[in-house]
């Protein structure tokens, strides 16, 4: 259940962006230092959070929690500034334990490739050697992730004996400890106990949230395939998953107030608007009315140019494309011949070698097997349109200067 949190660079202030992203490449960092080069596979945005928060409650400079790293296709072979000490050794710890309990679910399950006895086999071997490695890195910082993979373990027996009418925060329960375990050790490790208890809350309401928005995103598809998914096994309609969710999001801004911290500014993007936004991302924006220009409601706007139909004749090569016809990466101009596909072994090698120079996530680039233009797998996750705006915030910060820890805003948070 990883990516929850996706912060768009437009709704980040410059100084907010530059932590993000000191975060996310000391994380990655950090599982490679700690872990191996496979193990920067466990990277995600959820889990830079714990690094976050103990850098927030620390009193410090910038010199001693940061160290300049080398160039990295990721950031345009640039080098950067990034987080490192027990912040980041605690999420890389956090992140690969997750990860290990996330492929020996879908080993478990026989999802896609695993049920390939030899994939499934080498998957359990990792699983075994991350299991042993997170648990190592987690002591060196006072972490016991067993508290993790005690409740990966209960998951499933849970799952087994809930059935129609049965609550569906019962099957949620095992994320909650998991990740109050994790929110609560960062007090330990800034040396504020004073936060313990209320990070402790955040981390529960967290974990239930991402549990719920899981379940809610998938829950189209797991009935399509006959998994098993929570909120249809205990009859829990999306109108109620709404519910819970939304009172997780705000649980959440409750239980920070509560927390001391010397920088609040990216704690508070990420935990109070970004959260609030993974819901509306999962469930949409009550009462919105998808007015805006980018994104037409369904009523045909009298001014909007006509829509291209398959009966209108394609453009011919070389002559204008009408203004409502799709362009971009993506696209093949009207008229234009298609290139040629690349047959597997051929696409396979050109993939390889756009996946270790980073094509695939960075750049725009040509489908390695259909020859197609394509965005980048950053350039397609990493945008949002001024409509999104800041919506916990009123006016008191503009889509693309960022939200940068939207003080005095009146987000009650």
């Amino acid at each position: 259940m990883f990516g929850i949190i996706r912060p768009c660079r437009h709704r980040l202030s410059e100084r907010l962006q530059t932590s993000w992203m000191a975060h996310l490449c000391g994380l990655c960092l950090a599982l490679r230092d700690d872990h191996g080069q496979l193990a920067r596979t466990a990277t995600n945005y959820d889990g830079l959070i714990i690094s976050v928060l103990v850098e927030a409650q620390i009193a410090r400079d910038d010199a001693s929690w940061r160290r300049t790293a080398g160039p990295c296709p990721l950031r345009g072979m640039r080098t950067a500034s990034v987080a490192k000490g027990e912040g980041a050794r605690l999420a890389a710890a956090v992140s690969l334990a997750l990860a290990s309990v996330k492929i020996r679910d879908h080993v478990e399950d026989r999802d896609g490739v695993f049920a390939r006895r030899p994939v499934a086999a080498g998957a359990r071997a990792v699983t075994r050697r991350w299991d042993r490695q997170s648990a190592g890195s987690a002591s060196a910082v006072g972490f016991d992730t067993a508290v993790l993979l005690d409740a990966a373990s209960r998951q499933g027996g849970l799952e087994r004996g809930l059935g129609p009418g049965g609550s569906v925060l019962l099957v949620t329960e095992p994320t909650e400890s998991a990740t109050s375990a994790a929110f609560a050790h960062t007090a330990v490790l800034a040396g504020r106990p004073g936060n313990a208890a209320p990070l402790a809350e955040a981390g529960r309401l967290f974990g239930r949230l991402a549990h719920l928005l899981d379940a809610a995103e998938d829950q189209a598809e797991d009935a399509a395939s006959g998994a098993w998914n929570p909120l249809t096994a205990t009859g829990t309609d999306r109108a109620e998953a709404e519910r819970l969710c939304r009172d997780a999001v705000h649980g959440i801004r409750l239980a920070l107030r509560e927390v001391e911290l010397t920088d609040r500014a990216l704690v508070h993007t990420l935990l109070a608007h970004e959260t609030e936004r993974a819901v509306e991302r999962v469930f949409g924006r009550p009462g919105h009315a998808a007015t805006c220009g980018n994104h037409p409601a369904t009523g045909a706007d009298p001014q909007s140019p006509p829509t291209h139909t398959p009966d209108q004749p394609p453009a011919g090569p070389g002559a204008p494309i009408p203004p409502w016809v799709p362009q971009g990466p993506g696209f093949t101009p009207p008229g234009a011949p298609k290139p040629p596909h690349r047959n597997l072994l051929a696409g396979c090698a050109v993939w390889a070698l756009m996946a270790c120079s980073c094509q695939l996530l960075c750049c725009d680039h040509d489908d390695p097997f259909s020859r197609e233009r394509r965005e980048g797998f950053c350039e397609r996750h990493d945008c949002c349109n001024c409509c999104d705006g800041c919506e916990g915030c009123s006016d008191c910060c503009s889509c693309c200067d960022g939200c940068d820890g939207c003080d005095g805003c009146g987000c009650d948070c």
